[in-house]
């Protein structure tokens, strides 16, 4: 299987981009907006494709027509202005759906928020706001694509070493999770086709990915 991990320069996208390299049956194609990126990707032996998100569909496409799934690990950041989440974590996620569908690829894993439900909308600080909304709408354009999807909800991430263990729920409480573990839970997702129209939170805990991911109904 060949996954395109877009916002593969994050460190998620890091993370999950080493772990595919490093199993058997996986190669990564890492999607990259700087051409500077590339050599930490080609050290480990990754395609890479330099794409920016707010280019067309027609350039994302491009990047999407040799894999097999697509993991959107992508964000504006915290530093950004409501502009650049709107273009990047909801018309940046909507255009790779769209690309991907267009290149007849199925798989698409999102990262998305903690809690995209309207509910948490209305609660959200005024800061976080525009970022539930932006994950909200990318989310349900998602299910609604008629793709083989799978939406990862992580709690407050962090950049402690993962654990390979976690609380992974439909509903959990709140909670950190740190990014490593994210990653990981990723790969396993890709890895199991019992994930596909699933959609699930995720913060740290005491049982391994796997068997978590198993558990899922």
């Amino acid at each position: 299987m060949k996954v395109l991990v877009i916002g593969a320069n994050g460190q998620i996208g890091k993370h999950l981009v080493k772990m595919i390299q490093d199993t058997s049956d996986m190669t990564a194609k890492a999607m990259i907006r700087k051409e500077e990126q590339k050599d930490y990707f080609e050290k480990l032996g990754a395609e890479t494709a330099v794409v920016d998100l707010e280019s067309s569909i027609e350039s994302i496409q491009a990047a999407t027509e040799d894999v097999d799934a697509v993991v959107f690990t992508a964000g504006s950041g915290p530093n950004t202005g409501k502009d650049k989440t709107i273009m990047v974590d909801l018309d940046g996620a909507v255009k790779t759906i769209e690309a991907a569908k267009k290149a007849g690829v199925k798989r698409y894993v999102m990262v998305s928020s903690f809690d995209t439900t309207r509910e948490e909308i209305q609660r959200a600080p005024e800061g976080f706001a525009p970022y539930v909304v932006a994950k909200h709408y990318a989310d349900d354009w998602l299910r609604k694509a008629d793709m083989d999807y799978t939406i990862v909800h992580p709690g407050g991430l962090t950049n402690d070493d993962g654990t390979g263990k976690v609380t992974l729920k439909e509903k959990t409480d709140r909670g950190n999770v740190p990014r490593e573990d994210i990653a990981h839970v990723l790969l396993e997702t890709l890895q199991k086709p019992s994930t596909i129209g699933k959609e699930f939170q995720v913060i740290e805990g005491d049982q391994t990915i796997s068997e978590s991911l198993d558990q899922i109904k």
